[in-house]
């Protein structure tokens, strides 16, 4: 395949947790990666989280020829047209904003546009797929939800257990994103989702954003093809305008932080999740996408499974960029009335 098709698309990762540095930013380059969701926080309380945040902004400072900050769709049309990386911040968790609901619109102001709205553990918003008993979303989570929908800060329920995930389809008032996980159909793993609540969220005009960690495919063995299937399946269930990528994608990384991403505060020990307690270290990657230089390979495995070039634009990132043209700006008048008479049907239900 032609190197320049791929050069030519807005490609779009919607989740990647590296230990950022210029060799990590050159591989996005590499790989044509007009833009990136990047993980400012998981287990982080607010301070931690502002930390993170003014790391990135010295990044921003050093490395200004290749990247550069998003807060909107059209920032990512300019950096692909200055040929620049686009990064949009997010949350792996709703921990940042502690129990405060100011903070959300802090958080926005300071350019977060992405909120999970649990990570691993019972959140105050809402139930995790770890735990054993999802207890759906909280009555703050409900306000949360309309305040994210407000401001234009999109509600992610990746790692949120099925019926959070549900619920959270069912508050929003706009669409919300799955933005790295694949369907349980695929592969049974914890982190994945049910083809039911992909459809809930598709229906409701959201996006599923597909995962490449290996624990979530079946391991580096998994060939391309076979990943591809995967997409062209859901193609088939939801409509691939509703499809991204959300790989995952860590880089460089210690077992430590993996470790401290797994057990954060909460645990002495290690929790190992998905993973093997006799395979603590990160696990490999298939040999199709060790790094984001390795994007390529994707838009050329969708055109050989069979998609056409306009679908491929779209699940490269096309469709990402059109979630994120509405997804990322404030609500107007009448999306915030629909949102605050949502929050007091339920209050009144109960």
């Amino acid at each position: 395949m032609p190197r320049t098709f791929h050069d030519e698309l807005i490609v779009i990762d919607a989740l990647e947790f590296s230990n950022w540095d210029r060799e990590t930013l050159e591989e996005l380059r590499a790989g044509g990666v007009t833009a990136v969701h990047v993980t400012v926080a998981v287990w982080e309380n607010c301070r931690e989280t502002l930390s993170n945040i003014s790391a990135w902004h010295r990044r921003f400072e050093e490395h200004a020829d290749i990247v550069m900050q998003a807060r909107s769709a059209d920032d990512i049309r300019r950096a692909k047209s200055l040929g620049r990386t686009a990064i949009v911040f997010g949350f792996q968790n709703s921990s940042p904003i502690e129990d405060d609901i100011g903070l959300v619109e802090v958080f926005h102001d300071l350019g977060v546009r992405i909120m999970q709205l649990t990570y691993n553990n019972q959140s105050l918003i809402g139930g995790s797929c770890y735990e054993e008993t999802d207890s759906g979303i909280s009555r703050f989570g409900r306000e949360v939800i309309a305040e994210m929908n407000r401001v234009g800060m999109v509600v992610d329920v990746s790692h949120c257990g099925e019926r959070t995930g549900f619920e959270a389809v069912e508050i929003s008032q706009r669409p919300i994103a799955i933005t790295h996980a694949n369907p349980k159909s695929f592969h049974p793993g914890l982190r994945n989702k049910s083809d039911d609540l992909i459809r809930a969220v598709c229906e409701g005009g959201g996006m599923l954003g597909f995962s490449v960690y290996p624990l979530h495919i079946g391991g580096a063995a998994t060939p391309l093809a076979r990943f591809c299937e995967m997409i062209a399946r859901t193609a088939e269930m939801v409509g691939a305008e509703h499809l991204g990528l959300g790989t995952d994608q860590s880089r460089k990384w210690d077992d430590s932080f993996l470790d401290w991403i797994r057990s954060g505060r909460w645990k002495k020990g290690v929790d190992f999740g998905e993973g093997s307690a006799t395979n603590r270290g990160w696990p490999e990657w298939p040999r199709w996408f060790r790094t984001p230089a390795d994007f390529p390979n994707i838009t050329k495995g969708l055109l050989d499974i069979g998609f056409g070039r306009e679908e491929v634009a779209g699940i490269m990132g096309g469709n990402w960029l059109r979630f994120f043209d509405a997804g990322f700006a404030p609500a107007t008048a009448e999306r915030k009335a629909a949102g605050a008479a949502t929050v007091q049907d339920h209050a009144a239900a109960e």
